[in-house]
């Protein structure tokens, strides 16, 4: 495997030299456009034009609004002529995950079921969005129902370092197109790990804020208290931009926290000088792969050379509540499903239909004992992470393993998907994984891998601080493939 702080070759470049703007950041994009250099509208045409040329072979939109979204360019650059910008989002191109409701647009939701439904009304965060002044290009591709297959009539995307390779779960759109330079960032969701997976499959930065951060109104739901909405993007400081715009108290949504939403900047602290990271040997280095361990182990040490100390830590053991996190889905799914699944049990996927069915077979106490369990695991949890500022550990036990590995998955690559995610959602806690390195593939490509950075509930900010200084100092995050 190559060294994770070798340039590895043609896992791409920065891309100043050549004035290619599809691979910037968007906290870059920011001067860009308030100076005048480059308009909204030429930079959604470039991103049209982007998707034209490269999304045929991916397939990570679910469809392209090209003409709403020229306007709402247009609009953008002339509030800006006017003196009148909305922010940081304002004229960049996004995406959001096919679950989020957009009057007059498609909810398909990667189900058959639901092919050619249109929706009434808008989704809070996309209404945020919009306030903000996002261009939305389109819908990305998800799986069935927000689950973990992609069932006929829709495919899954393709990985875009290695087409060969798992582009993760239900944000799969999510995570390829910010990767491939087909959007700056995109809306995705997280249940048990579809920011994160996605996000360490494809080299993008995933952020899953604590649960009710950000307004679940007009989002269509798996699992109610497992489901968490959130950005995929290039960079931290492009998470919490968006983060920044979409989280907060919503009358639609009464679980949205009434916690106030910290600012988000464009900068990034250098130096982590005071912070406190945690890392646990038994959750890091324990069964996983030798390029996961080499590139945390890297990791480790360019936050002390950042200034971090970083402490020993006993995270509560997570195989119990791994288990559980099955059982609380599967009961909350069966119940969102309710209405729809008996009289169209054959039209559901292999995968969604046994999940709910567990769900339907199981017994009042078994839930019971469910939710007392999870109970004391996220008390566990919050526990443990309450003296630190952060814990790095994985973002998954391997790199995104080969697609026919993941079709139907045994139980070794079950757990290993799982392990980093699954308990954090469980304990409803924010979480922001990044490339902390990158390998080469059996066929010789370059690939990423990556990490993550858990948090106390609420503390977003501080994670995408700490990542943030991580990527001003490595060169990770701004690999981009060759396509």
């Amino acid at each position: 495997m190559t060294d994770t702080n070798t340039d590895t070759g043609n896992a791409g470049t920065a891309d100043t030299a050549d004035g290619v703007l599809y691979y910037r950041e968007i906290s870059e994009l920011v001067p860009l456009l308030a100076s005048g250099e480059i308009s909204s509208a030429q930079l959604t045409e470039m991103t049209l034009e982007r998707i034209g040329a490269v999304d045929q072979r991916l397939g990570s939109f679910a469809f392209v609004a090209a003409d709403e979204a020229r306007l709402r360019a247009q609009e953008s650059d002339q509030r800006r002529k006017a003196g009148d910008p909305r922010g940081p989002l304002d004229g960049i191109p996004l995406a959001i995950k096919d679950i989020y409701d957009k009057a007059g647009w498609r909810t398909e939701a990667g189900m058959a079921l639901r092919a050619g439904q249109v929706a009434d009304d808008t989704a809070t965060v996309v209404t945020r969005l919009e306030d903000a002044g996002a261009v939305i290009v389109g819908k990305v591709h998800t799986t069935e129902g927000v689950y973990t297959e992609h069932t006929p009539p829709f495919r899954a995307p393709l990985n875009p370092w290695d087409a060969n390779r798992w582009v993760g779960v239900s944000s799969s759109g999510s995570g390829v197109a910010p990767v491939a330079g087909l959007c700056y960032g995109a809306l995705g969701s997280d249940t048990g790990g579809s920011i994160r997976m996605p996000s360490a499959s494809n080299g993008a930065t995933g952020l899953k804020p604590t649960w009710g951060r950000v307004s679940r109104a007009g989002v269509v739901e798996l699992a109610a208290t497992l489901d968490h909405v959130g950005p995929i993007c290039r960079s931290a400081r492009d998470a919490g931009l968006i983060l920044g715009a979409i989280a907060g108290a919503d009358p639609r949504d009464p679980t949205a926290s009434l916690q106030p939403v910290p600012e988000f900047g464009t900068e990034m602290p250098t130096s982590l000088r005071g912070v406190r990271i945690g890392v646990d040997p038994s959750w890091s280095y324990r069964d996983v792969s030798a390029d996961v361990e080499q590139a945390h182990r890297a990791a480790e040490e360019m936050l002390r050379d950042l200034g971090a100390e970083l402490v020993h830590t006993d995270l509560p053991d997570p195989t119990q509540a791994i288990t559980d996190w099955f059982g609380v889905c599967a009961a909350q799914t069966a119940r969102s499903h309710q209405s729809m699944f008996p009289a169209h049990r054959d039209s559901y996927g292999p995968a969604l239909r046994e999940l709910i069915e567990r769900g339907i077979a199981m017994t009042g106490i078994e839930y019971d004992e469910l939710l007392q369990r999870r109970l004391i695991f996220k008390g566990q949890m919050e526990a443990a992470l309450a003296p630190l500022d952060g814990v790095l550990i994985p973002a998954m036990s391997f790199i995104a393993p080969p697609v026919e590995k993941m079709i139907r998955m045994d139980d070794e690559t079950t757990a290993g998907v799982h392990r980093f995610t699954v308990p954090f959602t469980l304990s409803q806690l924010p979480t922001i994984t990044f490339p902390g390195g990158f390998t080469t593939t059996e066929a010789g490509l370059p690939f990423p891998v990556g990490l993550q950075m858990v948090g106390s509930a609420f503390t977003e900010r501080r994670l995408v601080d700490i990542v943030g200084a991580f990527q001003a100092a490595t060169p990770w995050n701004k690999k981009h493939p060759q396509l």
